[in-house]
């Protein structure tokens, strides 16, 4: 097996494009801050769709929404309670590291990413005013 000079350099392997389109497919997940929100959420532990509502101040039906969302990503799963469903973390352990790695990069990158002319907070008040 050859390696290519990245490989070389960094030890790691060049990842497949498959593995690249699931991995931007997860971001665009986790790109709407309610469903950050959500996983923060259920990082505490197991929640119904009435305590989501209430913490997070949004329509029952957004919630749900984001709830969908974020089953269809594989990272919540849901188990029925009476006349109520309860909604947890399907890889409680896997969401909680992304989280503190995306912390860490964060704050390593400092403002760049809030001030990006793309995806930036900066932009989104932009589009806001126009």
């Amino acid at each position: 097996m050859t390696t290519n000079s990245r490989e070389a350099e960094t030890g790691h392997a060049a990842v497949e494009p498959d593995a690249l389109t699931a991995a931007a497919c997860l971001f665009q997940g986790l790109s709407e801050p309610s469903r950050l929100t959500i996983l923060q959420h259920l990082l505490t532990g197991e929640h119904r769709v009435v305590d989501l509502v209430g913490h997070l101040g949004l329509a029952q039906s957004t919630v749900s929404k984001h709830l969908a969302c974020l089953r269809d990503c594989g990272l919540v799963t849901s188990r029925p309670e009476g006349r109520a469903t309860v909604w947890s973390l399907s890889h409680e352990r896997e969401v909680l590291d992304l989280l503190a790695a995306a912390e860490r990069l964060l704050a390593a990158t400092g403002d760049a990413v809030v001030l990006c002319p793309t995806y930036g907070a900066v932009r989104g008040s932009q589009e806001a005013r126009s």
